[in-house]
Order: structure tokens, then sequence, then C-alpha cells
């Protein structure tokens, strides 16, 4: 019998997807097959201005078919029922068996509810497009509800919206909501003022152990500037999800908020997928994300690799954000090339080139490779000229997320000697054109206090 030559993907995500980008346009020589169960790729950094209107479907949710035209790519929309790592095969639900010679898992993570009563039946979770839809739809029917009712406290549950957890991604919903709702509310008739986004975070501090700790004061100060301040109960661990109330432990003490919203941002899990591979649990991690090695292989089937959330590196700690998973992506398809030719395989290199937080509409918080922050517009800006730059859509050709993947953005372009010259190129290039020239003026302004300040 003649041998598989052909790569099979698992998963469209970030990994996933970026992985089959790069294998096409570096013209590899197998064939790929790229399988997600959903129709639509998902850029989850602004699955908010999808959510919010700010940016449309075609955007933030480009369809597999339009974002693998013409790349050689084959695309299959079916689940995944199991993966036989012994016999290299992946089974789907409609039957269809592929074999391969190489697999790439992108698998990614899902939600966990935390063993909270209700969490699951109650509260809901913000991880795809589905889940915006769903969310936008219940915001809607509670808010069209309270314009009709004169009961002052069924009013008030109404436009109560609780949020659980005090990541970056509650943080960023909290945000979003507390200058969205209180629009969609007076457009209906509805005194703004009267609704409620309160923030449940188990720990004392937001951002606690996340990527965006650095950005914490930033944050907690924009938090109280929108147009509804955000109420935050630190401390407050929630242990029961009811379907117009949260109960959660304070002090000590067990309170209930009255909320017919509770939006639920925190807990993750390892995809059941991934925790059914015939992997030991000695190369797994704590969490049971699977080990590999530096190229970025499983242990123990190097013919398979793996990245993004469901992964995790040897001797190595990375952030399960979007920027490594598709920095992983372009490594996993040098490599793949490289078995192909038969050439030497390369370590994966992550660089952390910042981190980008929404803090509302139109406004944000940066840190940009820890060197300096901008906060309000500017960052607004930065944020989204980066995230239009990296978008894999028709409008947006292959050449701008390249160009970021190999670092032409920041680290070509970082000059420790000229901090000044460094922000102004930076700014040229992520914002492009307009938005660079504003982000430019702001930062150097920012600059040139700094530099009085310290003079």
């Amino acid at each position: 019998m003649n041998p598989i030559y052909q790569t099979v993907i698992v998963g469209g995500g970030f990994t996933g997807l970026f992985t089959a980008l790069h294998l096409s346009h570096q013209h590899y020589p197998r064939s790929v097959i790229l399988i997600d169960r959903e129709e639509r790729f998902c850029f989850k950094p602004l699955l908010y201005e999808y959510f919010s209107g700010e940016m449309d479907a075609n955007q933030v949710v480009p369809s597999f078919k339009d974002l693998l035209k013409g790349s050689g790519v084959i695309f299959v929309q079916d689940t995944v029922e199991s993966i036989d790592l012994h016999q290299k095969q992946v089974k789907l639900s409609s039957g269809t068996c592929y074999d391969y010679s190489n697999l790439v898992l992108g698998l990614g993570s899902v939600t966990s509810y935390l063993h909270v009563e209700g969490a699951k039946d109650y509260a809901l979770p913000f991880w795809t497009t589905e889940d915006a839809i769903a969310i936008e739809r219940h915001l809607h029917e509670c808010l069209q509800q309270a314009v009709k009712i004169q009961d002052a406290e069924e009013r008030r549950k109404l436009l109560t919206v609780a949020i659980i957890g005090g990541g970056a991604s509650g943080v960023e919903m909290a945000a979003t909501l507390a200058d969205l709702l209180p629009h969609w509310y007076a457009a209906l008739g509805g005194n703004s003022q009267e609704i409620r986004v309160v923030l449940l975070n188990h720990g004392e501090e937001i951002l606690n152990h996340d990527i965006n700790s650095h950005l914490r004061e930033i944050a907690e100060g924009e938090l109280k500037k929108r147009t509804v301040p955000i109420e935050m109960l630190l401390g407050a661990e929630a242990t029961a999800i009811q379907t117009n109330s949260v109960e959660y432990k304070q002090n000590g003490k067990l309170e209930t908020l009255a909320a017919a919203t509770t939006i639920w941002t925190t807990g993750t899990s390892v995809h059941p997928l991934i925790k059914d591979l015939a992997v030991s649990n000695e190369h797994r991690d704590k969490h049971g994300r699977l080990l590999v090695t530096p190229t970025l292989q499983l242990l123990d089937f190097p013919e398979v690799f793996a990245g993004g959330d469901c992964a995790a590196v040897q001797n190595s700690s990375l952030p399960a954000t979007a920027q490594v998973a598709y920095q992983q992506g372009a490594a996993i398809a040098y490599n793949l090339k490289a078995i192909a030719l038969g050439n030497q395989l390369k370590q994966a290199r992550v660089n952390l080139r910042g981190t980008l937080l929404k803090l509302g509409l139109d406004d944000a918080a940066a840190s940009i490779y820890n060197v300096f922050e901008v906060k309000g517009e500017a960052a607004h800006l930065i944020r989204q000229g980066t995230y239009l730059e990296l978008l894999p859509t028709p409008i947006h050709n292959f050449k701008a997320t390249t160009e970021w993947l190999n670092e032409e953005i920041f680290h070509d372009h970082m000059d420790p000697n000229n901090v000044g010259k460094t922000v102004v190129r930076t700014a040229e290039i992520v914002g492009a054109g307009v938005v660079g020239v504003l982000v430019a003026r702001k930062l150097l302004k920012m600059l040139g206090d700094d530099k009085s300040d310290k003079s």
C-alpha cells in the first residue's frame, strides 16, 4: 500500500487557519484538509466589535470558503468524532474518515463553569458568534420589557447585567455594555442612567494573573468613566446562578444580586477531543493540555503538531492569546514544509508584542512591548489598526498578516536609542495612513509630557 502524504488540520481557530494559510503561501507540496464544525472563522479579539455593531460580520466572522478560496486547502465543515493517533486517522460525525501523514491540532479550549450551580443553565457564555447573537437578543428583550414596566424593582432587575469574571474578557465585556446599553435603552425611550453593569470578581483585583495585569490601573480608571459607571464587586465568589439572580459569597456572607442577565466570562477547560487522546498524563500539563516540544510536536507522536490553547510548550510559559496561536500556526507550517522537503525543523519562536484591552466604545488601553502604555482614543486606534491589519479576509491581503508574523510591525522597527522615531514608525504601520498619523501625534505628545515630568 502506498503511504498517505496528507496533512489534516483539526480546528479552524487561529492556529489551524493560519497554519493552512501559511502552507498555501509557502507552496506546500502535500494536500491539506482543514476541518471545523463551523462555517465561519471567528476573529475572537474583535467579537466585541461584532456584538456592538462597530464592525460587520464579513470582517469579524468571514467564511472559511472565502478565506481559503484559491488556496488549494480543502475545507470540510463537519464535527470530529474521534482521533486515533496510533492509526493516524480522524473520524467525522458524517462517517467520513481521513488518514494523515501529519496532523495539526488547533482545537482551542471550551467554556468551564467551574461547578457553579446553575451556571451552565442560566449564565450566557461569550465565546462564539452564536453566543454574541444570543446575548444581544436577550438584552434587547430585557430592555423592551423594562421600558414598559412601572414597578421600579422589577425594572431594576431587568436593567441589571451581572458579569462573572474580572479577567480581560470580563473587563472588556463590562466596558462595552456600560457604553452600549444606555444608548440602546435611551433609543427605546428609557432612562439610560437606570442601566446597571456589575462586575463580580472572585479575586481582590481585576486582571489578576492576566497578561494585561500591568494595565490594571488604567482599566480601573476607565471603567469608572463609562456612560454608566461599572460597579465592581471584588472578592465575590459566585456560588449559584438562577434565572434572575446571582448568589455570591463576599466577606464570608452569602449575598444575592437581582439580575435578569448573567454573562459568564471566566473559566476554560481542555477540549473533549484533547481529553480523549491516547496521551498519558505525564505528557500533559496540570490543566490537561498536550505537552509539545519546542518545534510544537507531541512527545510520543512527532508527526502530530499542536498549538494554541490545547497545547503547552515544554519548559515554557505562554499565555492563551491569539497572538501566540497565530505565531505558532506560522511555525507549524514552516516545520511541516521542512518535513516534506527533508529539511531541518526549527523551534517555534513566539514574541509577545504587547497587549490590547478594549475598554468601551472608542476606548482602549495598549501596552507596546512593555515599553510604553497608551489609553483612550489613541489606544483604540492602535487596537483597531492592529487587528484590521491582521484580519485574514479578502479585503486585507495575506501580506499584512505575514508582515506582522515576521515582526515587520514592531521588532524590525524597535530602536531603543530613538523611542520617538520608533513610536512614529510603529504607529504609521499599525494604524495605516490617517490612523497612524493620529496615533503618532498622540503618542509623541504623551512622550513629550512624560519627558517634561522627568526633567
